[in-house]
């Protein structure tokens, strides 16, 4: 203590995290230049197109945001939470205007003069940047039910109504589960946190009865053998192209089901060409990347004695656990099909540029907490 102000020391990068993630973004290229190689000599002459495209505009803008993220001190973050939620809602508000891109019947990009992005994946963050600083400031908001359960039942709110009218169902769900982890872990009121569940549950049940394809997902789930063609297509596909795989896999580059066979091979069924090329050792190794960096962020997370660090940290493993889990689930036949992309590994700049900022700043919290 000198001059009445705390020097807080940082140490050294936490090279579990920095590591695992690199591993991973490395594994997702590698993945992404097979799995898309022949649709880029198909549609634009270049069997590396798609790999270029992940390069320049994922890769490069995640690896600058991986290094400032990692020496900026995560403090700042929690001074300007509100205003980084209310500019991630904004651009997610701004897709619904002339400025939004849809595609597959959702408007879910925002195109701003040369550059595309998908808003959505931005709130990710936001959110949990938010409820860490909301959370850590006052027991109350823990607690009270006027100060802490209300205020927090109406800015989940907001965000999940947002994400359901794009529609994004299964990124609403995601985040409201991770908001309800980091309600639970901050000491919330247990009553409170089966309130959220009860009335989450009631909500994503009537967005489901009430919205047709929706509904046939979940019935397509439980009955995919009853129309293997249309909508059962995808998930018989996957389950041949994960099984063909065996142990050792088919070979690298040689997968038969990315060719005009199984849909979205670059996006949510990744998975399934990963574990048909690469076999169960393959899968294994990915899954066991996701479980070290996931538990790293949690070890630290117990470790740390300032409570905003320690919600980050819980925000980010859940977010990066629960994510694999669903798109691994989902292509395995394990939960109905979302469109969930991979961490680190689906195609998408705007994803892997998010998530390697967030190991960014998960390697600062371990310097600093």
């Amino acid at each position: 203590m000198k001059g009445g102000r705390l020097r807080i020391r940082g140490g050294g990068s936490d090279y579990i995290i920095i590591s695992a993630a690199l591993l991973l973004v490395i594994f997702g290229l590698v993945m992404i230049a097979s799995a898309s190689s022949h649709l880029g000599q198909k549609l634009f002459h270049d069997s590396y197109y798609y790999l270029k495209h992940q390069l320049l505009y994922g890769f490069l803008v995640g690896l600058a945001g991986l290094v400032i993220a990692s020496n900026i001190h995560y403090r700042a973050f929690e001074k300007i939470a509100a205003i980084i939620l209310l500019l991630a809602l904004l651009l997610l508000l701004l897709t619904f205007t002339r400025y939004g891109v849809a595609a597959g019947g959702a408007a879910r990009w925002l195109k701003l003069g040369p550059v595309t992005f998908q808003p959505s994946e931005l709130l990710k963050p936001a959110l949990i940047i938010y409820l860490a600083a909301w959370l850590g400031k006052s027991e109350d908001r823990r607690r009270d039910l006027a100060k802490g359960f209300a205020p927090f039942i109406i800015v989940l709110g907001i965000t999940m109504f947002m994400l359901l009218k794009q529609p994004a169902t299964s990124t609403a769900a995601i985040l409201a589960m991770i908001a309800l982890i980091m309600y639970f872990i901050s000491g919330a009121r247990f009553t409170y946190i089966l309130a959220v569940i009860l009335l989450a549950l009631i909500t994503i049940s009537i967005v489901i009865y009430y919205t047709p394809y929706r509904l046939e997902r979940i019935k397509t789930f439980l009955n995919p053998e009853q129309d293997p063609q249309k909508s059962g297509y995808q998930i018989t596909q996957a389950k041949i192209a994960i099984g063909s795989g065996k142990l050792l896999g088919v070979g690298y580059g040689q997968s038969t089901s990315k060719i005009s066979i199984l849909p979205e091979p670059l996006h949510d069924s990744i998975f399934a060409v990963i574990a048909e090329e690469t076999g169960f050792v393959g899968a294994a190794t990915l899954i066991l990347l996701i479980l070290i960096l996931v538990l790293r962020m949690l070890v630290l997370a117990n470790r740390s004695h300032d409570q905003f660090g320690q919600l980050l940290l819980v925000g980010f493993a859940s977010l990066i656990a629960l994510q694999s889990f669903v798109n691994i689930g989902a292509i395995s036949g394990l939960l109905p099909l979302t469109g969930t992309p991979l961490p680190f590994i689906s195609y998408g700049g705007t994803a892997l540029a998010v998530f390697m900022t967030i190991a960014g700043i998960a390697n600062n919290v371990a310097k600093y907490s």
